[in-house]
């Protein structure tokens, strides 16, 4: 290997990887989108190629559909939709990225929600024939919950309206008010055709107009992992407690899920105990220095009565509560009502919890609008939040499949709870059915919409 090609290939094993997720409704072409991103940045493989090309001439299609390059369940192929999530990777010659590209019907909002719940950029896509649809503002609205800073809209198919500026201009000022409105920091809207590839990857002729980035350059300027976990205070939920009598070695097994620890770093323990890191132990042996995403055992200078669930937290830790508040999304058909008695886990926990009410449900199946609950967990009335819909009368409050709820949550257990921050590094939690088993939801503690 040449000098020339060391230093090329170490450069490439040290490029940041950005994660990113693709959103929109049915057919504004999020799949022909990401096909497009794989293709230009030349990540598709030769013979992955010639399936597509047999594939494309086979359905009558002219040139390349793209959107087989990511379709790949026959399900999805016979529909001409997605209805999972697929992530895909691809690389440029200035980051890696990890692309989750995810469902646009209404009722695969769980798997939205899981795409986006470990992205850092949304790339939200609309058909410029129809701008800003209901489906977009969930979207936004999901985006906002998760605490993604940075949306690019695509608005898409802008060949279908002879490029035109004015309509551009109209969807884009419709997309800024509402992310204004819903508190994204950072929303970008960009006119592209992912069928011909304009402002995709290469800038587009068509749009003289537009002086702006492509999605490829926004993609490869943004700063990697704004907001990580690894800015966040040091938190380490036990995992293991790990005893060998012989030896009289103690450590405590998990994985640093925020920060960093070095030795002899001071942390504290379950009821404020303080001690201080003596070993940092890893399958490779003693490290100096652990940080978040890093498996290890801590060894602790003092002998402390510690197991699986308790946190071990810089100061100053978080406060050990039996009562928040929080955000839940429904992953099943059984309704989460006032009252419900349910397990759940937090980190490494798990104890025994109740939902003590039902404050408020965003109906996304329906789009009917918001639900709001007096405190015996009934519908009183309906907020209209850009959904539509008044008046609810008072059918009992629940959150079922798909939907989003303000809820409050009683513990029979202290649990050292804090808000939902850097892709639920800290504050996320899941709500799982005593009887069978089942997750019923995902959590975010403290988290409101709008």
């Amino acid at each position: 290997m040449t000098t020339t090609d060391a230093t090329a290939s170490q450069t490439l094993a040290h490029r940041e990887t950005l994660r990113l997720c693709t959103a929109g409704s049915v057919d504004d072409g999020k799949s022909t989108f990401v096909g497009r991103l794989l293709h230009d940045t030349k990540s598709v493989l030769a013979d992955q190629l010639a399936s597509v090309e047999r594939t494309s001439a086979d359905r009558g299609f002219e040139g390349l559909d793209l959107s087989l390059l990511v379709d790949g369940l026959r399900a999805e192929r016979e529909q001409g939709i997605t209805i999972d999530v697929a992530y895909r990777y691809f690389a440029t010659d200035k980051r890696t990225f990890i692309l989750a590209d995810t469902p646009g019907h209404v009722q695969y909002t769980r798997n939205t929600v899981t795409g986006m719940s470990t992205s850092q950029v949304v790339v939200l896509l609309v058909d410029a024939r129809n701008g800003v649809v209901e489906q977009t503002v969930r979207h936004l609205t999901v985006a906002h919950l998760l605490g993604v800073k940075t949306v690019i809209l695509g608005v898409n198919k802008i060949d279908l309206v002879d490029y035109s500026q004015e309509v551009f201009e109209e969807i884009r000022a419709a997309f800024e008010a509402k992310a204004q409105e819903l508190g994204i920091a950072e929303p970008i809207a960009i006119p592209i055709s992912a069928l011909k590839g304009d402002n995709v990857v290469e800038r587009s002729t068509n749009t003289g107009w537009y002086t702006g980035p492509t999605v490829l350059e926004v993609l490869e300027t943004i700063p990697v992992n704004s907001g990580r976990a690894l800015d966040l205070p040091f938190r380490f939920p036990i995992q293991y407690v790990l005893r060998e009598h012989a030896s009289d070695y103690r450590a405590y097994a998990g994985k640093v899920t925020a920060g960093s620890i070095s030795l002899n770093d001071a942390i504290t323990a379950p009821g404020g105990r303080e001690t201080t890191v003596v070993g940092i132990d890893t399958a490779d042996g003693e490290a100096e220095t652990a940080q978040a995403g890093d498996s290890v055992a801590l060894r602790l200078a003092h002998d402390i009565d510690l197991t699986r669930g308790d946190l071990l937290a810089a100061a100053p830790r978080p406060e050990d509560v039996r009562e928040f508040a929080a955000t839940v999304v429904g992953l099943t058909e059984k309704d989460i009502t006032a009252g419900k008695a349910v397990k759940l886990r937090y980190g490494t926990s798990l104890v025994r919890a109740r939902v003590a009410s039902v404050d408020r449900v965003l109906d996304i199946d329906s789009a009917a609008g918001d639900k709001v609950a007096a405190g015996d967990g009934t519908a009183s009335e309906r907020i209209d939040d850009g959904f539509g819909g008044d008046g609810f009368g008072g059918e009992p409050l629940g959150a079922g499949l798909n939907d989003i709820a303000h809820v409050t949550i009683q513990t029979a257990e202290d649990l050292p709870v804090e808000e939902y921050a850097a892709r639920g590094a800290v504050g996320s939690f899941l709500l799982i059915d005593q009887a069978s088993g089942n997750t019923l939801a995902a959590g975010f503690v403290g988290t409101r919409l709008r």
